[in-house]
């Protein structure tokens, strides 16, 4: 299963948003790819646009996964790199400014 290519607005703003800065930092989470379980995970970086977590088993590029966060509801996203046991992925809808600041405040180093 792969995602539809995203809008344009949404290419633009996931490449101005790579080159921000990134802190680390560790959130607990879920993470669920189609056809398995949610199992444990944590987010490493997160920004408007995706996210970075562990994942012990190979995920490949192109396929879907659903984060969960606490307190929020599941969001899809796309991998797009696995290496070594951690994920990049990028969201299928850009996480809200306003969430994106209150979870960075709540689980900064």
């Amino acid at each position: 299963m792969t995602v539809q290519n995203p809008p344009q607005d949404y290419y633009f703003s996931a490449q101005e948003d790579r080159s921000d800065h990134r802190m680390a930092m560790m959130i607990p989470a879920k993470l669920r790819v189609p056809g398995m379980r949610a199992f444990p995970t944590v987010v490493n970086d997160l920004s408007l646009s995706g996210f970075s977590a562990s994942a012990v088993s190979r995920m490949h590029p192109g396929s879907v996964c659903w984060l969960t966060l606490p307190g929020l509801e599941s969001q899809q996203a796309e991998v797009v790199w696995w290496d070594d046991g951690l994920v990049g992925c990028a969201f299928v809808n850009l996480l809200s400014p306003i969430v994106h600041d209150a979870i960075l405040t709540r689980y900064r180093d």
